[in-house]
Order: structure tokens, then sequence, then C-alpha cells
């Protein structure tokens, strides 16, 4: 279950004046240029480094052509810092998590949009008509969710896995010691010299007699394997087979029929006689 700051920060609420404030919504809509509205942004979000870092980038960019979108839809100031919070915060919920979550993420943009679309204080506000709600769901989903692997993939981290296997009934290994590390590596050279003299000895791990869980678990693997095997034969015995019918049906053979196979010249001489 998702903790309760989690539950918190995603919950669906009205978002207007959130991230955009009036004077920085009035400030943008004195810009002329892309470059201005931009560095204007990366200046509030802190993200100067948007021209270097790619992720930035990203965001700067998802943040100004929803600006653009709010503003060529003739949205009024209010609007347009509502559907700036909204696209911000689906895109904070979807890359919370490395693991694949749109349909949690899905939902709560929707109920995002209903907040601001349904006269019900204090939970939600009639700041969107229906044809603005169509537009908003509209272009979230084709230019957010139509690409939603692609922001997943480049602001979420790897996930690893570690394995590790404890088997049952098995004697641990003594980690060796210090004076034992050192008397290995003093001996490696003599090993080497006389190695084919010395007898060698089977380690204390072998020595042991098997427990019951071992000789078990020898005897599932040993089974698992005969029959993966087994299946193996039988597999390659079939694909034999049917090459050697389709050989012998262009050849105008019937294959493994005794009565269609042609006599020797021997055994008719001996016929004659």
């Amino acid at each position: 279950m998702p903790s309760i700051d989690k539950v918190k920060k995603f919950k669906p609420r009205v978002m207007c004046w959130n991230d955009l404030t009036l004077e920085n919504i009035d400030d943008i809509l004195k810009f002329n240029s892309a470059e201005e509205t931009q560095s204007y942004l990366a200046d509030i979000f802190h993200l100067e480094n948007h021209t270097e870092d790619l992720k930035a980038g990203i965001l700067i960019d998802l943040y100004y052509y929803s600006l653009q979108f709010a503003i060529d839809g003739n949205f009024n100031r209010e609007q347009i810092s509502a559907f700036f919070s909204i696209v911000k915060s689906v895109h904070e919920m979807a890359v919370d998590t490395p693991f694949g979550n749109v349909d949690p993420v899905y939902e709560y943009c929707k109920e995002l949009i209903l907040c601001h679309s349904v006269k019900r204080p204090p939970f939600s506000i009639e700041l969107y008509t229906v044809d603005q709600v169509k537009k908003i769901t509209t272009y979230i989903v084709n230019t957010y969710f139509r690409h939603y692997k692609m922001y997943k993939y480049a602001f979420t981290p790897k996930v690893r896995l570690d394995l590790s296997i404890e088997y049952v009934g098995l004697p641990e290994t003594p980690a060796p010691s210090e004076g034992e590390e050192e008397n290995v590596e003093g001996t490696e050279s003599e090993e080497a010299v006389t190695g084919e003299e010395q007898s060698v000895e089977a380690p204390e791990e072998e020595q042991i007699e098997e427990t019951p869980a071992i000789k078990e678990l020898k005897a599932m693997i040993s089974s698992a394997l005969n029959e993966q095997v087994q299946q193996l034969k039988t597999s390659v015995e079939e694909q034999i087979k049917a090459k050697d019918e389709e050989i012998g049906k262009k050849m105008g053979i019937s294959l493994g029929t005794s009565s269609s196979s042609p006599k020797s010249p021997r055994s008719k001489g001996k016929k004659g006689k």
C-alpha cells in the first residue's frame, strides 16, 4: 500500500495558482519568443541547465508547450495556471515510481480535470467548460500519455535485482583467516613445482556424508534433467522423421514401408533358379 505522504501528495485537489502565480502568468503573456518563455520557466523551477541536461530540457519543453496550448486556446489566467499545474502534477506522479503505473496516473489525471470542471466547493470549482475539458483531455492523451513510456524511461531510475540463494542442509563454508591466506599465498609456488607428486585429497565438504535433503535435491535435479533430455530426443526424432517423409514424397518413395521398397537383383536370381 502507498504511504500516507504519497496519498496526500497525489490527492486530486484544486490547483489554481499552485505553481504559477498571477504575476508569472502576466510576465509570460508579455514574452514574444519561445526562448524568453523557456528561460523564464527555467528560473522559476530552477532548471537553468536545461540546455545541457537532457532531463531538464525535457521538462522545459513539457512546461512550455503546455503553456502554449493554454494560451492558443484563449484560456484566462486562472485556467492557464490550473492547466499548467495539472500537467506538472500528472508528470510527477508518473515518474514517482520506476514501476508501471499508467492506469492510476490516468485516473488521477481525470480526477484532476474533474476538480476544475464541476462546481462543488471546496472540493472542486467550475473553471473549464465542457468544450475546454474535451480539448484538455485530448491534448494530454496525445502529447503525454502517447509518449508515456519515453517519459518513464527518461526520468525513472533502473531497478536491479540482487538474487542470493541459500541451500538448506548444506554446511556453511568457513571464511579463511589471515594466517590461512598467508599460507595459501606461500604454498602456491610449491604446489606448481610438485603438483604431480602431491596426492589430491577431497575437500572436507565432499567428505561429509550427504544428508537426506541433499539426496532429495539431487534426485529432483536428475529427474528434471532426464525429462528434459527425453523431450529433446523425442522432438529431434519427430523432426528427422518429418524431414525423411518430406524427402521421400519429393522423390516418389514412401519411406518406412517394406512393400514399396525395391527388390535386390540377388533375390530375383534365386527365384529364377
